[in-house]
């Protein structure tokens, strides 16, 4: 069966992300968010100098069909995480906690890991399960420490932190 691409994968409050093949996927940047475009690539970047967390970034680009702007990135295959065993969610855990810390001692904080409840969605839906472990997703109001202050920043990580054991009490219990 051919397959046919673009495909709608997901829509939030200002975006919309397509897929472009099985390997990347663009979010569409319109309207009043085309300004965030390059801050999101930047911070993307940022991020996957320091580790694979963060979902890769790949280019900027055009998407003429919809008259948008597109951050293109790798397109990320979501795994039902209840499907494994304690044991092993634990060590997706261990493993995403230490990356997170790494983003944070390098001056990056996702600042987005628990979507507050005012807004659409699942309340960790910005964290995914791939095969290749826990990935985070969706970058775009992330901060760099050297955009935003030491004292600003340490609140985010503070504010992460706790995002973080709530995350773990919610990937460990179901």
């Amino acid at each position: 069966m051919k397959k046919y691409y673009p495909k709608k994968l997901s829509s939030g409050n200002n975006n919309t992300v397509i897929a472009l093949s099985a390997s990347e996927c663009g979010k569409l940047f319109a309207g009043d968010t085309r300004s965030d475009i390059g801050s999101e690539a930047e911070k993307m970047k940022f991020a996957n100098r320091v580790n694979d967390l963060v979902v890769k970034f790949r280019r900027l680009d055009y998407y003429e069909p919809a008259a948008s702007e597109m951050l293109v990135m790798e397109r990320l295959y979501p795994l039902d995480y209840r499907g494994y065993e304690l044991e092993k969610r634990e060590l997706f855990f261990d493993v995403f906690a230490d990356e997170l810390r790494a983003l944070h001692d390098a001056g990056f904080v996702h600042h987005d890991i628990k979507r507050p409840p005012t807004e659409r969605g699942e309340p960790y839906d910005n964290v995914f399960l791939t095969e290749r472990g826990l990935r985070l997703i969706d970058i775009g109001i992330s901060a760099l420490r050297s955009h935003v202050g030491d004292k600003l920043f340490a609140h985010y990580v503070a504010q992460e932190h706790k995002e973080l054991m709530e995350f773990k009490e919610y990937f460990l219990a179901r």
